[in-house]
C-alpha cells in the first residue's frame, strides 16, 4: 500500500510562508486579505450547499 502526500506543512514551512506574506503585503494589508479570503470561502460553501440541496430535490 503506497500513499503519497503532496503537501505537508510543518512549523518551519508555516513560518516561512508568514514571513513571505509580511514582506509582500505588509502588516496592514494582511487582515484585509484574510477577510476577503474568508468571505470567498463562505460564498463557495454557500453555493456548494445550494447545489447539493437542488440535486436532492
Amino acid at each position: 500500500m503506497k500513499s503519497t502526500i503532496l503537501f505537508t506543512f510543518g512549523g518551519p514551512e508555516i513560518i516561512l510562508i508568514v514571513i513571505a506574506l509580511l514582506l509582500l503585503f505588509g502588516g496592514k494589508k494582511i487582515p484585509e486579505l484574510m477577510r476577503g479570503l474568508g468571505k470567498g470561502i463562505s460564498e463557495f460553501k454557500k453555493g456548494k450547499n445550494e447545489i447539493e440541496k437542488d440535486t436532492k430535490e
